[in-house]
C-alpha cells in the first residue's frame, strides 16, 4: 500500500444543507480549524457573529491552510439576526453545548434533505442562554474523562462528521 498525496485529491465539491454559526470564537486557531473542517466536510456556509476572529487573518488563513478562500462566510454582530434569518430559511437550529435538557449527540436524528445550521459557542463561555432559547435542539458529546468539555473545533469535527451521515447514508 502507497501513501497518496495531496496531488492525487480530487474535489468533489459536494456541499451539505449545513452550516456553522460560531458565536465569539476568539481564537484565530479554532477559527481556521472550523473553516478546515467546513472544507473537508462539504459544509456550505460558516456564519461568524459577536467577539469572532473574522478573516481576513494571517492565523486563520494559516490554520485553514486557506480554506477559508473556498467556504463562504459572512459576519453579522448579533447571532439572533442569524438564527431568525435561517429558520425563515427552514434550517434547523443545533446547538452544541452540555446544557441542562441537552441530549447526546447520537441521539440527533436527521433527515437526508434536512437543512442544518450546527451553533458553536466560545469555549471559555458557552452558547449563551438567548441562543439556547431559540434552538431546535441542543445536543452534547458525552465526556467520559475528567474535563467536562473539549477544543471548540475537535467538537466541531466530530459533531459534522456525525451529522453528515445522515447526507451520505442516501447516497
Amino acid at each position: 500500500m502507497t501513501q497518496l498525496t495531496h496531488s492525487n485529491h480530487q474535489t468533489t465539491g459536494k456541499k451539505f444543507p449545513l452550516c456553522f454559526l460560531l458565536i465569539d470564537v476568539e481564537r484565530p486557531e479554532n477559527v481556521g480549524s472550523v473553516f478546515r473542517i467546513a472544507d473537508a466536510l462539504g459544509v456550505e456556509k460558516v456564519f461568524l457573529s459577536g467577539k469572532s476572529v473574522v478573516p481576513p487573518n494571517k492565523k486563520i488563513r494559516k490554520v485553514s491552510r486557506t480554506t477559508e478562500r473556498f467556504v463562504p462566510y459572512s459576519y453579522e454582530e448579533k447571532p439572533e439576526q442569524i438564527i431568525h434569518a435561517l429558520k425563515a430559511e427552514n434550517y434547523r437550529v443545533v446547538s452544541l453545548e452540555i446544557a441542562e435538557n441537552s441530549k447526546p449527540l447520537h441521539q440527533l436524528s436527521l433527515s437526508s434533505d434536512a437543512k442544518v445550521c450546527l451553533v458553536l459557542g466560545s469555549e471559555s463561555h458557552g452558547i449563551n442562554d438567548n441562543v439556547l432559547a431559540l434552538s431546535d435542539e441542543v445536543v452534547h458529546i458525552p465526556m467520559l474523562g475528567e474535563n467536562s468539555s473539549m477544543n471548540v473545533a475537535n467538537a466541531c469535527s466530530i459533531a459534522t462528521y456525525v451529522m453528515t451521515q445522515a447526507y451520505m447514508d442516501t447516497e
